[in-house]
């Protein structure tokens, strides 16, 4: 199955949540020791997987993508000539990117004509660091102190025992184990990349994108965007949209901010450059769907507590009216490893079964609408005739009369009483709106 075809997802079904991926022989890592699975790697045992583990050897990629090859999504343009970094044109890498650069003055434009709040940046985008702003998240909308979201942000699928599957921080070097992988079980999922790892790695978000996983935007340095000043958040954004459509041809509708770290301001910065925020699940008390594989690599937790975290996660998705979105990773080989010997095997093996595919997908978000060179909505992106980016196509943002009906504004759900929200059928009928119009 691919978004692009509209075919069916993956719906395989047997076991439980107690059951855990290793014990199987034709999904996961046998319980005594490594395996060689079908896709050509090597899974260890859960207890070996730490911050310390030998790393193993990389995939080649297997096909070789032509410019002007076909991409899956109707209507996309073909693939451009093979990217070839000259670091004197971009940011430095894993840096905050500048914001003195004719670039970022152009995408500073698409702001033009929309409200964005005046909103003080946080001292470091955590909680203990600013107990101020952390005390006022509420009005802020600030997601990392309380969980607050609004109904512009994508933060499940609306079907229930629905996972909608993601991978933050590539494209890396072990990216392609979990695409063969996802290959082997027929699942889609969408890739949130770091603009200083797609300009490293190219060739892998190609084979990503042609074999029809999702690609959206997770910033280019990976900084918490609500410590940045506006002018940081429109350069973290405005160069990782651009990589990707030097790479790839195509601009993404989609992002997610690092850490889940998210407030009013950096929302209507997203909207008004016209991506849509996509956050991991968190339930009503206040848990959060994060596998914590990436504090494996940092020696914080091991795979067995990575793993039984994932196992918690399943069971209480069971308990949601919708389906989930996880937070996971495809930057380390431990986090491959979880995802592919593990994770992925648990939920194909869970009981009640689940559905796997791609969050625009579950989202019910035609695939030509994930681009904004393909999309066909008029209502989303929001109108800005007026973008400096000339990446972006002329009016792509919409028509007059779709702005005056948003106005450029974010609506904002009352949920002061709420310490954290997931959202139901009729505000996720509400962002599906953004995008589902054809």
């Amino acid at each position: 199955m691919t978004a692009s075809t509209g075919t069916s997802s993956s719906t395989i079904s047997s076991g439980s949540a107690a059951t855990s991926a290793a014990t199987t022989t034709t999904t996961g890592a046998s319980a005594t020791g490594p395996q060689t699975n079908t896709w050509g790697t090597t899974i260890p045992p859960l207890s070996q997987i730490t911050s310390g583990m030998p790393s193993q050897p990389t995939l080649p990629l297997t096909a070789t993508y032509s410019a002007g090859a076909t991409p899956p999504i109707s209507g996309a343009p073909a693939l451009p000539t093979p990217f070839v970094f000259q670091a004197a044109s971009w940011p430095p890498q894993d840096q905050i990117a500048p914001t003195d650069s004719t670039e970022v003055a152009e995408w500073m434009q698409e702001l033009d004509g929309f409200d964005i709040p005046d909103i003080p940046p946080t001292a470091d985008g955590t909680c203990v660091g600013d107990p101020a702003a952390a005390a006022d998240a509420a009005s802020r909308g600030w997601w990392t102190c309380g969980g607050y979201t609004r109904d512009t942000d994508i933060v499940a699928c609306p079907d229930k025992l629905t996972w909608g599957v993601s991978f933050d921080d590539g494209p890396a070097f072990y990216s392609k184990q979990l695409l063969d992988y996802l290959s082997s079980i027929n699942v889609t999922s969408t890739f949130f990349v770091v603009g200083s790892r797609v300009v490293e790695r190219p060739q892998v978000l190609v084979e990503e994108y042609m074999t029809g996983h999702e690609i959206a935007v997770h910033t280019w340095s990976h900084r918490p965007l609500t410590m940045l000043t506006t002018e940081q958040v429109v350069a973290e954004l405005g160069w990782t949209r651009k990589a990707i459509k030097e790479v790839l041809g195509v601009t993404p509708t989609l992002m997610r901010p690092p850490y889940g770290d998210i407030d009013d301001r950096v929302r209507a910065i997203c909207l008004a450059m016209g991506m849509i925020p996509v956050i991991w699940t968190r339930t009503p008390s206040g848990a959060t769907f994060d596998t914590n594989d990436w504090k494996v690599a940092g020696g914080v937790v091991n795979g067995s507590q990575s793993f039984a975290t994932f196992q918690a996660i399943l069971n209480n998705a069971t308990l949601l009216d919708t389906g989930f979105i996880v937070l996971e990773h495809d930057l380390y080989p431990q986090t491959v490893d979880l995802a592919i010997g593990y994770t992925l095997p648990a939920a194909l093996n869970f009981t009640p079964h689940l559905t796997m595919d791609s969050i625009g997908y579950c989202n019910n978000i035609p695939a030509t609408n994930l681009y904004r060179e393909t999309n066909q909505n008029t209502s989303f992106p929001y109108s800005n005739s007026t973008s400096g980016d000339s990446s972006v196509p002329s009016g792509s943002g919409g028509t007059s009369a779709s702005k005056s009906k948003t106005s450029g504004s974010i609506p904002a759900l009352n949920i002061d009483a709420i310490p954290t929200t997931i959202i139901g059928t009729a505000v996720m009928a509400a962002v599906g709106a953004l995008l589902l119009q054809v």
